[in-house]
């Protein structure tokens, strides 16, 4: 997945206007859009003010790592540790998961 689109997922997913990301990292809405199609690339500051915004790495956002970063900021020993168990567990479940076959022709 490339920026552009992961850009505008974790924006959409936030329910932030391209204006509303764009007064929050300094640049015009143009520059927004220029970057959710890809015909841009934001500078290392304002690629650093994004992960900060979304709460993830500059990896992520640049595909250079699959890892999600979920910000435990505020939370307990105990309470990460929850959140800790509850990924594990979903992973496991997703694991799983077998995708159904379908025959062929529908």
């Amino acid at each position: 997945m490339n920026f552009g689109i992961k850009l505008k997922e974790l924006r959409t997913s936030q329910k932030l206007t391209q204006q509303q990301l764009a007064d929050r990292i300094g640049v015009a809405k143009s520059v927004v859009s220029y970057y959710e199609s890809g015909d841009r690339y934001p500078s290392y500051d304002v690629l650093i003010r994004i992960a900060h915004i979304f709460h993830t790495t500059t990896d992520y956002l640049l595909d250079v790592s699959k890892e999600s970063v979920i910000d435990v900021t505020g939370l307990s020993k105990e309470d990460i540790a929850i959140v800790r168990t509850v990924a594990e567990a979903l992973k496991h479940k997703n694991a799983q998961i077998v995708p159904s076959q379908t025959a062929p022709g529908r």
